[in-house]
């Protein structure tokens, strides 16, 4: 076995992922999930299926907010943690704000300090492009002000930063933090735009769009994701890194293209833009590719595709994870 890492989050759409990574690797990985309903359990439980039982994978049920339990997993030894586990989604946050930030402030506080107390050097933190709220500095640079988050989401994340530098300076933690822009692709989150339109297209169902439609994302496909977040184990010091595609997107050009790949018309229904909404996401990814070698691979088009083609052969599962 090459080297053992702790993944928590680790049936969550990125954190199965970089756990297929790593197990591909050799490396052994330790992962934690509390399995809870934010949405669907049974899409959680498809992805964690998918690597139950291969070699050197491990698996415990347990929330990170849980700090006794916590200090028993670490009785093992790892040589980093990549923490996966949080509570995502900007619109769901205004509606239960407590819940974001216990998990994603607490529940980051507990990793750090079992970090500090065992001994494990590295640290990956999966942040979000959300802490750049409405910076109109496009596209957005690692050191652009972060001072005017627009959702709870966004501001647990920024808080859970901050712990981090913190950790650095104060026990010498080696940490990564990673500002995730957009992410799509097969088995995502039900609650996620692609997701909604390719079922809603699928169903024919109704396409919501909030806003004019004129608004633009930085969508990254998911496996370009997981790449990152492996390569952010290298030993960096501490450092704030975009992950993002670079290529921003017009919404409803996003849908022209599903319309294209399914071959079905969208039925498009407007309503007011939320105010927890950003109008533009745009990732600078210079610092990922001089520290981390890293680069998008996929396109917005291969992306999508291959987002089709699993929700079509899963169609009687995601079918019903989807409002």
């Amino acid at each position: 076995m090459k080297r053992s890492y702790l993944v928590t989050g680790c049936a969550g759409f990125i954190g199965s992922k970089v756990t297929e990574l790593l197990l591909d690797d050799g490396c052994g990985v330790m992962g934690i999930d509390n399995l809870n309903d934010a949405y669907d359990v049974r899409l959680k439980e498809w992805r964690l299926a998918r690597i139950e039982g291969r070699r050197g994978f491990e698996f415990a049920r347990l929330d990170i907010r849980d700090r006794q339990a916590l200090r028993e997993l670490f009785r093992a030894r790892f040589d980093g943690v990549i923490n996966l586990g949080a509570r995502a989604g900007v619109r769901s946050s205004v509606e239960d704000p407590w819940e974001y930030y216990e998990t994603n402030v607490t529940g980051t506080l507990n990793l750090l300090e079992m970090c500090k107390d065992s001994g494990v050097a590295k640290f990956v933190l999966a942040s979000t492009s959300s802490v750049y709220g409405s910076s109109k500095d496009q596209p957005y640079g690692e050191s652009a002000k972060t001072d005017w988050l627009l959702s709870p989401y966004a501001a647990s994340k920024k808080a859970a930063e901050t712990l981090t530098t913190t950790y650095h300076f104060l026990h010498g933690l080696d940490i990564t933090v990673l500002r995730y822009f957009n992410v799509y692709g097969p088995a995502g989150r039900p609650d996620s735009a692609l997701y909604r339109f390719v079922h809603w297209i699928s169903e024919d169902k109704p396409v919501t769009i909030y806003g004019d439609g004129t608004q633009s994302r930085d969508f990254t496909y998911v496996d370009d994701i997981a790449r990152g977040t492996v390569a952010a184990l290298k030993g960096v010091g501490h450092e704030i890194i975009n992950l993002g595609s670079d290529s921003p997107v017009v919404l409803l050009d996003v849908v022209r293209l599903l319309e294209d790949l399914l071959d079905r018309p969208a039925r498009l229904t407007y309503e007011p833009a939320h105010p927890a909404d950003v109008p533009a996401t745009w990732a600078d990814i210079g610092k990922a590719r001089r520290i981390l070698g890293w680069r998008p691979r996929t396109t917005i088009e291969e992306g999508a595709r291959a987002m089709i083609e699993w929700y079509l052969e899963n169609r009687e599962l995601v079918g019903k994870t989807v409002a």
